[in-house]
């Protein structure tokens, strides 16, 4: 489930070429924070799905919520 998470958010990431030094801008509308910069979109990619991982992995022990995409909802389940 959190690889379709993942998946699924990264499809939504918008992506442009800064005019001031060519290089690739990510964001994730609704991902407030998950953002990435690099030479090539490539590396753009892997950065801003290594800063959505981190983002989860921060925001998850914390109990704070996280946008639902595509109908994939990631809930915390405590265990007894």
């Amino acid at each position: 489930m959190l690889t379709n998470y993942i998946k699924a958010a990264m499809r939504k990431a918008k992506y442009e070429i800064l005019s001031d030094d060519g290089t690739f801008y990510g964001e994730i509308p609704g991902f407030e924070g998950v953002w990435a910069n690099a030479d090539t979109l490539e590396a753009c990619r892997e950065e801003l799905e290594e800063v959505l991982e981190e983002w989860i992995l921060f925001r998850v022990p914390s109990n704070l919520v996280l946008p639902v995409v595509e109908g994939i909802e990631l809930r915390i389940k405590e265990s007894v």
